[in-house]
């Protein structure tokens, strides 16, 4: 998407390959994930919605039906409420079509107690003109028990 991402500090931890990610305000552009790349991105789809809706071109998600079965249907949540902050997002049985471009506006929405979900839509609510309030934001502590307060430094 022509992200402004540099990898520093590489190691391995765990047996994983890890690093430390300096991330640079840029324009980002539209592309297609499908296949092969598709399973071991199904966590993060999520705030890929997110930063598609913020990308110039139409982003296409295919390949993506297990989201439907996971903490919610995250194909629909993330539809829904995305919609409902201004983007334009066309939900496919097995993805998304999102046309980015349009400024989101803050909104109302909804975790449906998921915390990929609650960590995505506090991301969109960021960048957001006015204030998103979140229902059942505290799911994201699931998987991260300090996200809110992450978020908060990052914003200082």
């Amino acid at each position: 998407m022509g992200a402004d991402i540099t990898l520093e500090n590489p190691r391995e931890a765990a047996g994983e390959p890890v690093a430390d990610l300096r991330v640079r305000c840029s324009k980002l552009k539209a592309c297609t994930i499908e296949g092969a790349i598709v399973p071991r991105l199904i966590d993060e789809i999520p705030v890929l919605a997110v930063a598609a809706a913020m990308a110039q071109g139409t982003t296409l998600i295919r390949d993506a039906q297990e989201l439907r079965v996971k903490e919610s249907d995250r194909l629909s949540a993330m539809a829904s409420q995305l919609n409902r902050m201004g983007a334009q997002v066309t939900e496919q049985p097995d993805g998304l079509e999102i046309t980015g471009g349009q400024p989101l506006k803050g909104s109302e929405v909804d975790s449906f107690t998921d915390h990929r979900i609650a960590m995505s839509l506090a991301i969109a609510g960021l960048v957001a003109m006015g204030t998103t309030s979140i229902h059942r934001a505290e799911a994201a502590a699931i998987s991260y028990p300090v996200f809110a307060e992450t978020l908060k430094k990052l914003c200082e």
